[in-house]
């Protein structure tokens, strides 16, 4: 088993704070989500690394991607992320497609998650499984199913996307 959090700038009220809360953790998860267009990025996967705490790259921008490869820190991640943010269908594989050439063009070789939110969480599984890339779905990604109406559970959601990918 892994065991991922979150260091999302939401969390807390700006860089220095989270860094501060982060330096704070007692017990360490074995990975840590690490959004790379938020402030504070480098010296928080600086201390990650320093307490052997994996990072996983989230990338929501062809800038964050950038500034990913260039990081002294990229070669030490376990993952990226690459999350779609809500758009509208006919947008969604741009913004994916540019990252991933980024990505492929910095020469690391890590596991690719792919996955979207609100209205760009289905076509991004569809993408994923197009690509051959990972994905998630749950209630934090979406609230609706394929079709627009709203789910019953995050297990609906699962079991939608099982069927999804088999497709």
């Amino acid at each position: 088993m892994t065991l991922g959090a979150t260091t999302g700038a939401w969390a807390v009220d700006g860089a220095d704070e989270r860094l501060a809360q982060i330096r704070g953790w007692q017990e360490l998860p074995d990975l840590a989500s690490v959004n790379w267009h938020e402030d504070g990025t480098e010296e928080l996967a600086a201390h990650l690394n320093e307490r052997n705490v994996g990072i996983e790259a989230g990338l929501w921008t062809v800038d964050a991607a950038e500034g990913w490869a260039s990081s002294p820190h990229a070669a030490e991640c376990r993952r990226i992320l690459v999350e779609v943010p809500d758009l509208p269908d006919d947008r969604v594989r741009a913004t994916p497609e540019n990252i991933l050439a980024v990505i492929a063009e910095s020469g690391h070789d890590l596991p690719i998650l792919l996955h979207g939110e609100e209205r760009s969480a289905w076509p991004a599984v569809r993408l994923a499984r197009e690509l051959g890339l990972d994905t998630r779905i749950g209630l934090e990604d979406t609230l609706t199913r394929p079709d627009g109406t709203v789910t019953a559970s995050n297990a609906e959601l699962v079991a939608l996307c099982r069927d999804v990918w088999r497709s």
